[in-house]
């Protein structure tokens, strides 16, 4: 019996890799705890705060919280493995390391915590009215990617690796990346020079006459996919697009209509000026078009056809959808022939008249 308790006894002392069984154990534990705490805070802690800042009127908040959730996550881990470099007696090189990666899983969460504030802190600036759609989601991965930067940086700094010398070995590298990824660059500055100049936005309308016509749906670093309207997403290098006319039907102020109805020839005068005057005044009373002083708008008797007398009407509608568009017109349209009909007038239509001076015998 004596034998087995020294054999334990030996066995508990000396462990794995010369580390006593009661520190691993103990190492073991404090891991455990600290997983069990962590769900604790996300399970509890977190779904409370997340009620309360359900209950305020901004989402700031709101998003800060879902923001912070996994960083807050891991503080947990990080005290126990450093509370494990304590219990367990690492020394010398294993030590060094160990200390390392505590510090930067420190850093790392510090970062990610970072990183991931940079969403929110952009959405509550969205309101401002310099900061436009596509450039918030510039500047967010451009934040984004400088904070990781400097993290990793440090990251390697704790390991001992210099950030300086790999720089400058990078730099003849950098210099044939550079000579091959001359489109990416030159599509990364028309992004910017498409985002700083507002030319159009994520949900924009575009058109680009005989080439494209589609929503704008995401403005990338390198290109920009437009939405046609099959529901086929179209991908553009941002260059093709800087360097086009583009019709940005997102800007619109007012849908502008303009027509030519055609009469046949037997319209006395007083039937056009009847005509004319009920076509504006529905206009005019209609909610589907604009009146204002600048939109007023036309309805004149402008040209004698070769086979018709012409009939302009140009009005304005607001700014609204396609489909919604198109049924203005319809409504119009329907009134036009109601009108043109009760005035006991026609629509003329190219025709050609054949005058035969004589018959043959």
């Amino acid at each position: 019996m004596k034998d087995f308790l020294d054999l334990l006894s030996d066995v508990w002392s000396t462990g794995f890799l010369g580390i006593d069984l009661g520190s691993i154990i103990s190492s073991l534990l404090v891991i455990l705890t600290a997983l069990l705490f962590r769900g604790f805070i996300i399970s509890v802690v977190l779904n409370a705060l997340g009620k309360l800042a359900d209950s305020t009127e901004s989402n700031v908040d709101d998003e800060i919280l879902n923001a912070l959730r996994k960083p807050i996550g891991l503080i947990p881990i990080t005290v126990a493995l450093y509370i494990c470099t304590l219990i367990l007696p690492l020394s010398g090189l294993i030590g060094d390391i160990a200390t390392n990666i505590v510090k930067a899983f420190v850093i790392f969460t510090i970062f990610s915590a970072l990183a991931n504030a940079v969403k929110p802190v952009f959405e509550a600036l969205s309101t401002s009215s310099w900061l436009t759609a596509s450039m918030q989601m510039w500047l967010e991965r451009a934040s984004k990617f400088i904070v990781w930067v400097i993290g990793i940086a440090i990251i390697l700094d704790i390991f001992g690796i210099q950030i300086g010398p790999l720089v400058a070995g990078l730099g003849l590298f950098s210099v044939a990346v550079a000579l091959g990824a001359q489109d990416f660059f030159k599509n990364l500055i028309s992004g910017i020079l498409i985002i700083g100049e507002h030319r159009f936005q994520p949900g924009d309308r575009i058109e680009v006459s005989g080439q494209l016509h589609g929503i704008v749906e995401n403005i990338g670093f390198r290109s920009t996919v437009i939405r046609t309207f099959d529901t086929a997403p179209m991908v553009i290098p941002n260059k093709d697009l800087s360097d086009v006319k583009v019709i940005n039907h997102g800007e619109m102020i007012n849908r502008r209509l303009n027509w030519k109805i055609n009469l046949v020839y037997s319209t006395s005068v007083d039937q056009l000026e009847s005509i004319r005057n009920q076509i504006k005044d529905y206009i005019i009373k209609s909610n589907d078009f604009v009146t204002d002083d600048d939109l007023d708008p036309v309805v004149r008797v402008v040209e004698l056809g070769g086979s018709s007398i012409d009939l302009m009407i140009v009005a304005y509608a607001d700014p609204i959808g396609f489909a919604a568009f198109n049924e203005v017109k319809e409504n119009l349209v329907f009134n036009i022939m109601n009108i043109v009909k009760e005035n006991g007038s026609e629509f003329a239509y190219p025709s050609t008249s054949l005058y035969v001076e004589s018959m043959p015998k």
